[in-house]
């Protein structure tokens, strides 16, 4: 091949918006075939190693491992080792992308600056350095004026007059993408423009003094003579004595207000606690976007029912014990009931679209299972999980888990899913309510199996009890169709002997 081909960061899963390159596994100047793995790039759930789209030579690396960059960003060039050197560095100044080594940026000339600024990003933005302290600078990519209808607040519509920002090329953060004046500060300050700080107000400790007339003010004689002595008008002092009158205690509690003591007072100066600064990670942005979009936009309700557990815990002490090589745990069988109860209750075992605002049915459970990680949640799928033996989901589960602590999950096997099952039972919770995973419609919370006074036939025995809570999209999920799926989830429970069937 003789063409110059750019290599560029892949979108893995809908909601990938970016990704960090972490480690290049073919350096430049070596070649590489369809399908080798080249680099390995992060993104906001795992680590993924990225194959090579295309046979070629690595000519030219343009990210360092480190680097973040948008989905469709350039990573790197490729050709033919008989391609030039020059024919490369013609291809990179015709397409806008970097110089192949920061140090030369002092060097670029000012026909190519422009360029290489618009595929360098916000770091590559010229500095404010020169602009006058505490004055407002706004870039030349930003300048301009706002066309057409841009979905802005009031005050982002007038601070982009003022400071002739065109609001087309600001990304709104608010709520349907709406512009904020916070948005136009991020744009400007990620350009490399600056904001100027807003100016203290200035304020006075002291309360402003009356100067009227105070001699009919109502007061005591005692109070009035004080008053006199002190420099105290009586327009100042509240009135609390009998009949409305200003007594002593409201002249000296003026005089405490206006007139500072020789001494000063002595206050103890409350000393700010230690903290540290810990900024969030990529996997905790995406969280925080997902579920605070969650709670904003499907209206949740709550459905918390007790599961009797004994005849289960029975089944797997038995199952662990006699068929080799198969240790099931409570979580297992949670997820098969699940699976099994969503095909008696289709209608549970939805996504809701927000485009077409229609409601997908799916044929198949695939259930979602939360795992913690250090740097925060993620949740690997077991497809088909209905179809599937209990010897089968927990061989899955377990393969799922260990992929997803090793940052290697690939993004079908956690994107997606039909339903969602979050178990901290094994941390001691008793009970506890989810956030439902969008685009999912129902979430069910685990807590864990204790043992609680129940009454049989009027003698009151132990019975190991599991209080689960169903998190429910009202949208799609009504209250009667929770509590349905609910009374399946618990005849399976209850009666294992049917997950066997």
């Amino acid at each position: 091949m003789s063409d110059i081909n750019v290599i560029e960061v892949p979108k893995w899963g809908l909601s990938m918006e970016e990704g960090t390159i972490t480690k290049w596994l073919v350096d430049e100047g070596a070649g590489f075939r369809k399908g080798d793995p080249i680099c390995e790039v992060e993104t906001s759930k795992i680590t993924n190693e990225m194959e090579a789209p295309f046979d070629g030579v690595l000519r030219r690396v343009l990210a360092k491992p480190g680097e973040t960059l948008p989905v469709g960003a350039a990573m790197a060039v490729s050709a033919d080792a008989g391609v030039p050197d020059s024919a490369i560095e013609e291809f990179l100044a015709a397409n806008g992308s970097p110089a192949p080594e920061p140090a030369a940026a002092k060097d670029v000339s000012p026909a190519a600056a422009p360029a290489a600024a618009a595929v360098a990003g916000p770091a590559a933005a010229p500095a404010a350095a020169a602009a006058p302290p505490g004055a407002t600078v706004v870039p030349a990519s930003l300048a301009g004026s706002t066309n057409g209808d841009v979905f802005a607040t009031p005050r982002a519509l007038k601070l982009a007059t003022e400071l002739q920002v065109d609001l087309g090329k600001v990304p709104g953060t608010g709520r349907t993408g709406r512009v904020s004046v916070a948005d136009i500060h991020a744009a400007i300050r990620a350009a490399g423009g600056a904001i100027a700080e807003p100016a203290a107000p200035q304020r006075n400790g002291t309360p402003a003094r009356s100067t009227q007339d105070d001699s009919g003010v109502n007061a005591t004689p005692v109070a009035r003579r004080l008053a006199a002595s002190l420099g105290i008008n009586l327009h100042d002092c509240r009135a609390t004595g009998a009949r409305g009158r200003v007594c002593v205690a409201d002249v000296r509690e003026a005089e405490r207000k206006f007139l500072p003591t020789t001494e000063p007072e002595v206050r103890e100066t409350a000393v700010a606690p230690e903290f540290e600064t810990v900024p969030l990670d990529a996997m905790r942005r995406a969280i925080g976007r997902r579920l605070q979009a969650s709670k904003q936009n499907a209206p949740h309700f709550r459905l918390t029912a007790d599961l009797e557990i004994d005849a289960l815990l029975a089944l797997r002490k038995q199952i662990n014990a006699t068929v080799p090589a198969v240790k099931l745990s409570l979580n297992d069988f949670i997820v098969k009931a699940c699976a099994a109860a969503l095909r008696k209750v289709p209608d549970v075992n939805v996504q809701f679209d927000e485009e077409s605002q229609a409601v997908l049915r799916y044929s198949a459970a695939d259930i979602s299972v939360a795992v913690a990680l250090p740097s925060g949640l993620i949740t690997p799928i077991v497809h088909g999980a209905d179809a599937k033996s209990l010897a089968e989901i927990s061989g899955e589960v377990h393969s799922l888990v260990t992929k997803a602590k090793s940052g290697r999950l690939k993004p079908e096997e956690f994107q997606g899913g039909t339903f969602t099952v979050s178990n901290l039972g094994m941390f001691g919770v008793r009970e506890f309510d989810a956030i439902i995973n969008p685009p999912q419609a129902a979430i069910l919370a685990v807590g864990s199996g204790e043992q609680r006074p129940f009454v049989d036939n009027g003698q009151i025995v132990p019975r190991t009890v599991l209080t689960v809570t169903l998190s429910c999209d009202h949208r799609v999920i009504d209250g009667a169709l929770g509590a349905t799926f609910l009374r399946e989830l618990k005849r399976f429970v209850e009666s294992p002997a049917l997950m066997l069937v």
